[in-house]
Formats: structure tokens, C-alpha cells, sequence
């Protein structure tokens, strides 16, 4: 309950209006440019793919290495297990807050990317490194504020980056297959950490190869369901602008969720699943071997427009037409305390593409589950280390932190999800403060560039 509390009063109302409105800020002075600049930014980034091949110089990643490393982290349990579980706590409304956040986080994610590469730096070994711990201590000169966001991203990286992503591994795969959770935690954590001690560049060379295969695999298994579910689509759709816009009459009778629990959570999903104004994935975007900083922040808008407009509103669809999630349930689970594990989360999710494609969606989902979270694992590792450096000096502690990021592997695969759940937004949020603060007090520099 604490850590409950400590969450809400956080993100309700503080975090949440600063997001949005620092989206909407951004949004209303590039004019709006993910809608008006949808040429542009799309022809900037998947245009520039099949226009040329991304070749590497050894300085960098490659911008697709960074792209995928970065979506490795951002499309990982949050687009699946974490579409679940806002539904279940904020109702369908919940969904349209998420798209809200992801449409104003476009511009915040490129403001953010932006900025990593305008203030990267090169490591001992000449490749680029950079992220808000940079623009914190350079560009807004506050080295404070660098530390303040540094120790909670290591924090959220063991939390939100880690816990969460092997709980639903373990979850997802004991439902599927009946493996021992304590095993499957072992065994992700053995080859998370072959990935791992390779550093950045073998992180990127690995995120390369299997992010756009899961990506595929589950939009074609998300597509099929909701193709399935057709007839089902306009009523889910007409459910999440009703519980978005007129909660308490959604069920009748003023039953329903409150606007509060659809803001929070919608926006909280959301911000977990693209990361748009956390600040994590600008450090991998700032390992780019991209020379102009505008570039690779179409690449941030790119990343936030696909993992959360388009592969979590597939998760959500899939929900709602499915028939496994049911509003009343959910809301007597809720006032009576009985929530379990199986209505939420990773198991929701199964069961919804059980549903429609029998045991063998259960298989299909356990499987993309498995590798959205395995590449988020990787990413997220890099993450943490990062942070380290910029507080105690590159290299420092990076083997004990490992040891300590695979432990935590092992330890989560039987935790209780709930907890993990509230300690991913407690930590998310400490990180994302001081990041949109420097956000805001260095976009002007973005800005200028985005017209140049």
C-alpha cells in the first residue's frame, strides 16, 4: 500500500499534467509537426532505410542498431502485459489516455533525442555516449540533477527495466508451457548475460536481428485475431471513447472507472512502453553514429508512433474484442480486493489470443512475450550501466552491476506482480522529473533545429 500511495501521489496530478502538457508545449511550437510533418518524418526515417543501406563505421551504432536497441526496451512486456494491466485498473478509457500521451509524446521524444546527440561525448574507446545525464550537467549546468537522474534510472533499470520483464516471462511461460518459474528465470538470466558482458555494440548487433522478426510475428498474430474479431471492433472502439470522455455513465447507474484511473494509468502505460520523457532510450539513440542530432530525433518520433500507436493499440483491440476482460468483473475484483494474477498482466493477454486462436495463440504470445521482454532485458542493461558511469566514472561497478541485473532475473520470475508493477512507476517517475524539466528549459535548441 505504501508503495501504492507513493506512486499515486507522484504521478496524480504532477507527473501526469507535466507530461502532457510538455507534449502539448512542444507540439504547439514545431506546429503540430507529427501531423503536418508526417511526410517528413516518416520519409526520414523508414524512407531512408529503403533508400540506402545503414553501413557502420565502428564509432557507433548504426541508426538502425540504435532504432532497434532503443525499441527493444520500449516494445517489451509494457506493450503487452502493461496494455493489460492499464485496462484492468483504469478501464477501456485508460486506452485513449495512452494514445493521447503517445501522440504529444511524438514531439517530446524528439526534443529528447534530439538533445542526446546535441550533447553526447565520446568514451575512452572513441564511440559516442550521451543521454540527460549529459544535457543535465552540461546543458542546463545542473550536475545535481545528472546524479538525481542517474541513480533513479539505475533503480528503474533493476525495477521497470528488469523485474517487470522477467515476471512476465516466467508468467507467460509457466501458463503456456507449465515451466517452473525459478527455471525460466535461470535461463533468461544465462543468456541475457551472454548478450550482455559484449557491451553496447554486441547489444545492438543482437536488437538488430530480433526486433524486427517479433515486432512482425506479433502484428501478424494481432492482426489475424482482430480480423477474427471484426464484427467486435466498433463497439471496443466506441467503449474506449465512452469510458474516456463520460466514465462514471459508462456501465450505468454512475458505475464505472473514474476519469483519474484512466488518466493515470492510460498516461503511466503509456510513458512505460514508448518512454518518451524518461529518458532511457535517448541514450541508445545517442550512441548513434548520426551526425545531424535533427535526424535522429524523427527516428524518437518514429519509435514512440510504433510501439504504442500501433503494436499496444493491437494489444488493447485484442483485449477488448476478445471477451476475456469484463468491465464488472474488474471492478468488483477491485472493491473487494480479490484481484489475482491471471486477471492481469501477461495472462489477460493470453487468454484474449487463446480466445480467438485456441492454445496455439497462447503458444504465439508466450513466444512474442518472450522475446519483446528478452530485447528489452538487453536494452535496458545497457541503460543502467550508463547511468553508473556518469555517477561513479566510466566502468565503475559495471561487473558488479551486472551480476547484480542477472540476480535480479532469477529473483523476479516468482515475485508478486503488483508490487513490481507499483515500484516501475515509483521509479519512472523520479527519472522522468528532472528530464522534462531540462527538457523544457533546453527545447529552443531542438526547436531551431527541427526548422532548420
Amino acid at each position: 500500500m505504501l508503495l501504492e500511495r507513493l506512486g499515486d501521489w507522484l504521478w496524480n496530478p504532477w507527473l501526469l499534467g507535466l507530461f502532457l502538457l510538455s507534449g502539448l508545449y512542444f507540439s504547439v511550437k514545431s506546429g503540430f509537426f507529427q501531423i503536418f510533418g508526417i511526410r517528413k518524418w516518416l520519409g526520414g526515417t523508414l524512407g531512408e532505410l529503403l533508400r540506402r543501406k545503414d553501413r557502420g563505421t565502428g564509432r557507433g551504432l548504426t541508426r538502425i542498431q540504435a532504432m532497434s536497441t532503443a525499441l527493444a526496451s520500449t516494445i517489451g512486456t509494457g506493450s503487452i502485459a502493461g496494455v493489460a494491466t492499464a485496462l484492468f485498473f483504469g478501464g477501456p478509457g485508460a486506452v485513449f489516455w495512452m494514445w493521447v500521451s503517445a501522440f504529444l509524446g511524438m514531439m517530446t521524444s524528439f526534443v529528447e533525442k534530439t538533445l542526446a546527440v546535441c550533447w553526447r561525448e565520446r568514451d575512452r574507446s572513441g564511440r559516442w555516449q550521451g543521454g540527460p545525464m549529459c544535457y543535465l550537467a552540461r546543458g542546463v549546468g545542473s550536475p545535481f540533477l545528472a546524479a538525481w537522474f542517474s541513480l533513479s534510472c539505475a533503480a528503474a533499470s533493476l525495477a521497470g527495466g528488469n523485474l517487470v520483464q522477467s515476471n512476465s516471462i516466467a508468467a507467460s511461460l509457466e501458463a503456456a508451457f507449465g515451466w517452473s518459474r525459478p527455471a525460466v528465470g535461470l535461463g533468461v538470466a544465462l543468456l541475457t548475460g551472454l548478450v550482455i558482458w559484449g557491451g553496447i555494440g554486441r547489444i545492438g548487433r543482437v536488437s538488430e536481428k530480433l526486433v524486427p522478426c517479433m515486432a512482425l510475428l506479433f502484428l501478424g498474430c494481432g492482426g489475424v485475431v482482430l480480423f477474427c474479431r471484426r464484427a467486435a471492433l466498433p463497439g471496443a472502439l466506441a467503449r474506449i471513447f465512452t469510458c474516456a470522455l463520460c466514465p462514471q455513465a459508462a456501465l450505468g447507474g454512475g458505475a464505472g472507472y473514474s476519469l483519474a484511473a484512466a488518466l493515470r494509468y492510460g498516461v503511466a502505460r503509456g510513458v512505460f512502453t514508448n518512454e518518451a520523457g524518461m529518458g532511457t532510450s535517448a541514450m541508445a539513440h545517442a550512441a548513434s553514429q548520426v551526425e545531424d542530432p535533427a535526424q535522429e530525433g524523427l527516428w524518437g518520433m518514429f519509435e514512440v508512433f510504433f510501439a504504442t500507436l500501433v503494436v499496444c493499440t493491437v494489444t488493447a483491440l485484442a483485449l477488448l474484442t476478445s471477451g476475456v476482460y469484463q468491465e464488472e468483473a474488474a471492478l468488483e475484483a477491485l472493491r473487494t480486493g480479490t484481484v489475482t494474477d491471471s486477471m492481469l498482466g501477461a495472462p489477460l493477454s493470453a487468454a484474449a489470443f487463446a480466445a480467438v486462436l485456441g492454445p496455439a495463440g497462447e503458444v504465439l504470445l508466450a513466444v512474442c512475450l518472450l522475446l519483446f521482454a528478452f530485447t528489452s532485458l538487453l536494452g535496458c542493461s545497457y541503460y543502467g550501466e550508463r547511468s553508473l558511469s556518469a555517477l561513479a566514472g566510466e566502468g565503475a561497478w559495471r561487473g558488479w552491476y551486472r551480476l547484480a541485473f542477472l540476480g535480479a532475473i532469477v529473483w523476479s520470475s516468482t515475485a508478486d506482480v503488483t508490487v513490481v508493477w507499483q515500484l516501475t512507476d515509483l521509479f519512472n517517475g523520479l527519472m522522468a522529473l528532472p528530464n522534462l524539466c531540462a527538457l523544457l528549459l533546453l527545447s529552443p535548441q531542438a526547436l531551431a533545429l527541427l526548422k532548420r
